[in-house]
């Protein structure tokens, strides 16, 4: 009797242990929701739309839910706008470190400020940079994943910076005092090299235990970033389980296939703070979603909400000063000048920017304003570089500033006819795509024959060698003379595209230089609007779409 009850004791012993172990199985993992906040693209934009004090809120909101919470960036943060320029980048990373953010990647202007001064930035924020194709001398410059753990589950997150870096920040920040590229961001014609460094960036996360795999990227969509957009490195990886994208500034949401066939959800966040985006992974299920808080109102979240926490008073800290002195009024203009088609939108409703492909009066007045300045025959300055809108109304020094916020100096060389038709060709080639290299003028006119594919060449560096065909620049009169290509010309622009290979500009290498790096870009603009203009900007920039300096010929001319 006793064995019996032995045996039943033991039994209901061992059935209670095979329960409390089932009961373990199911409770095993997540036992909340993670949800990634992400940003991309911020530009220092921290009083716009949600502006950090409403980001705040939304990350506190999302913990008091209960969920585990982590807030990352995906690049361009730092560089932008007035407040980042005038303190080379150390506010937005003080913010950013109030802020909490756990994790970020560097952009291609994080490095607008050059190197040294980033990788200083670096070291004051409280949060790790990552990206796995950033290279000095063969080694890298950051670790490629950092893994978070969250009731035992281990969630790795892989940095990957677009490899157009060099062309899209200054080439001369990744060079030695020889000139010698000691920098690489896996930069090659095919994108096997950046293919290869997230798969293997992956697979070591994944030997490492990580149970999901998350890309923070700096890609985009655009064309012209081939063959380094986000849907070239899905397609070209397996072991990613979703991608969260900037650069481009676009907030869309693609489900698309890697190179075995498996779904990943790539997501972006537009720039300037207008959508903060999020990545769930559900206890639940384990599934894994993606999607945005949008704002789409003028007035920011926290001015129109009255939304108040402790980022509050850190923003009005780093503002207050700055903003007095960009308050100034300046002059005044009773037109638009504008980076955007005046008429059309997109899809979503949004003004289409067409300074990155066609003439517009902001580009007439900022490229006139280089010739003022320098007294040179031609003055270019890449649309890349022209950043917002100035409204019709009052001009503060603040209007003027964003529309140049990268520092670059005005500069004076001379060159050859053909090195001015190499330019307008190599900055034409995406037409009617856009491309940040894409030159407003003063002082010529030119046409752009659309009907012919681009004969550019370039290296892996993607940097102009050469025109393998035919020219589409065509027909470009300089002061109503026609370029002469064996004549030597004086050229206006700033040190980035005259000096330093800025979008790729190779063609002036060895010209001789009349004026280095004289003034701020935004100091010529300034002084030419003020001073030569008088503080008004008249009739000459009334239409939109500019003087007719730049002509597109879509259809070739009857024979």
């Amino acid at each position: 009797m006793k064995k019996a009850l032995a045996m039943l004791l033991a039994l209901a012993m061992l059935l209670a242990c095979c329960a409390l172990a089932e009961e373990a199985a199911e409770t095993e993992g997540l036992t909340r929701d993670v949800v990634v906040l992400f940003t991309s693209d911020v530009h220092c934009g921290v009083e716009q739309n949600f502006g950090y004090v409403g980001l705040k809120a939304v990350k506190d909101s999302t913990e008091a839910a209960g969920n585990h919470v982590l807030l990352v960036d995906d690049g361009d943060s730092i560089q932008g706008e007035p407040l980042g320029t005038m303190s080379e980048g150390e506010e937005n990373i003080k913010l950013m470190n109030a802020l909490g953010y756990d994790i970020a990647i560097p952009g291609n202007h994080e490095f607008d400020y050059g190197m040294d001064r980033f990788l200083e930035l670096v070291d004051m924020a409280d949060f790790p940079y990552i990206s796995c194709n950033i290279n000095k001398q063969g080694e890298l410059l950051f670790d490629p994943y950092i893994i978070k753990e969250f009731d035992g589950v281990k969630i790795a997150f892989v940095g990957v910076t677009t490899p157009k870096t060099p062309t899209t920040s200054t080439p001369r920040y990744f060079q030695n005092d020889a000139g010698e590229y000691i920098y690489d961001f896996l930069q090659d014609d095919t994108g096997e090299k950046l293919y290869a460094a997230v798969q293997k960036t992956v697979d070591d996360a994944r030997a490492e235990g990580a149970q999901y795999v998350i890309v923070m990227g700096h890609l985009g969509n655009e064309a012209e970033v081939e063959p380094y957009t986000y849907a070239d490195v899905i397609a070209h990886t397996n072991g990613i389980d979703a991608f969260l994208d900037g650069h481009s500034h676009d907030t869309d949401k693609v489900v698309m296939q890697n190179k075995d066939g498996e779904d990943v959800v790539r997501q972006a966040c537009g720039t300037k703070l207008e959508a903060i985006g999020w990545l769930r992974i559900s206890a639940k299920d384990g599934s894994v979603d993606t999607g945005l808080y949008t704002w789409n109102n003028s007035v920011s979240a926290p001015e129109l909400l009255g939304i108040e926490n402790d980022m509050t008073a850190r923003v009005a800290e780093a503002t207050e000063a700055l903003n007095a002195q960009l308050a100034k009024v300046v002059a005044t203009t009773a037109f638009d000048l504008t980076i955007y088609d005046p008429v059309a939108v997109d899809e979503n409703e949004k003004p289409i920017r067409i300074i990155r492909r066609t003439e517009t009066n902001l580009g007439d007045l900022c490229a006139d304003a280089y010739i003022d300045q320098s007294g040179a025959d031609i003055a270019f300055v890449n649309g890349g570089g022209i950043r917002v809108s100035i409204a019709k109304g009052d001009i503060t020094m603040g209007d003027i500033l964003k529309v140049h916020p990268y520092g670059n100096m005005l500069t004076v060389i001379e060159v050859t006819g053909q090195q001015v038709l190499d330019a307008l060709e190599w900055g034409s080639r995406s037409v009617p795509g856009e491309t940040g290299g894409f030159l407003q003028v003063s002082g010529l006119t030119y046409e752009i024959h659309t009907y012919l594919e681009s004969s550019c060449t370039e290296d892996d560096n993607g940097m102009f060698t050469g025109v393998a065909g035919e020219y589409r620049v065509k027909n470009v009169m300089v002061g109503g003379e026609p370029l002469d290509l064996e004549k030597t010309y004086t050229l206006a622009s700033h040190n980035y595209l005259l000096m330093e290979h800025g979008d790729g500009y190779t063609m002036f290498d060895g010209c001789n230089v009349l004026q280095e790096s004289v003034k701020l870009d935004n100091q010529v603009l300034i002084d030419y609007i003020t001073g030569t203009l008088g503080g008004i900007v008249g009739d000459a920039y009334a239409e939109p779409y500019g003087q007719g300096r730049i002509v597109a010929v879509e259809e070739a001319p009857a024979a």
